[in-house]
């Protein structure tokens, strides 16, 4: 019954703007990449049995994976985190801020030396 799972995306159907990526869109529930385990909801596919899906268009992707046979080899970019809805950029990583932790452990080891020098000071006193 196929792989198990549906795509989207391809030079004619962008799923995402200015992204010709082939994504895997649904995972169907008893087929064989659900019971495989690694393939995910939102996955880009690089490539099928080593052929590159890149500016293919839909119907042409739709293509190598019916016609893949039965040991299939993907090579596939893991989305960043799970959403809900429609598989968007992430961005480049960035965050736009420093993390809580890159603030508040100079500070407290700032303030550790601090006390240690002024209990140091006292005791010389």
């Amino acid at each position: 019954s196929g792989l198990g799972f549906n795509i989207v995306g391809g030079t004619d159907q962008q799923y995402i703007s200015n992204d010709s990526s082939i994504y895997v869109s649904r995972i169907k529930k008893d087929g064989a990449a659900y019971l495989d385990g690694r393939l995910q909801e939102g996955d880009k596919i690089l490539a099928v049995n080593g052929k590159d899906l890149k500016d293919l268009r839909h119907k042409d992707a739709v293509e190598l994976f019916r016609n893949a046979g039965y040991d299939v080899s993907l090579k596939i970019q893991r989305r960043l985190q799970p959403q809900n809805g429609p598989v968007g950029h992430q961005g480049d990583g960035e965050s736009g801020g420093l993390p809580l932790a890159a603030i508040l452990v100079p500070g407290l080891a700032l303030a550790a030396t601090a006390v240690w020098i002024l209990l140091r000071y006292r005791q010389r006193m």
